[in-house]
């Protein structure tokens, strides 16, 4: 599956997703969000279900692939 516009992100998704795209670890992430690491981890849970991604890698991939990055710049 390929990100789509059919998929729906709760802004805490998408905070995150935009952070996935630098690489950032799930405690990083929570530093700059101001978040929990356990909390990253369940939002990257829900984003790699919607996408149906085997990781996180995977899920950036999906999301560039399918032109996510895109719409957000």
């Amino acid at each position: 599956m390929v990100y789509s516009k059919d998929i729906k992100f709760t802004e805490v998704e998408k905070k995150i997703i935009e952070q996935l795209k630098y690489g950032y670890t799930n405690p990083e992430i929570g530093n700059i969000l101001h978040i929990s690491r356990h909390t990253v981890k369940y939002y990257l849970s829900s984003i790699m279900n919607k996408l149906g991604a085997v990781n996180r890698i995977n899920a950036v991939f999906l999301l560039a692939s399918g032109g996510y990055f895109k719409e957000i710049e």
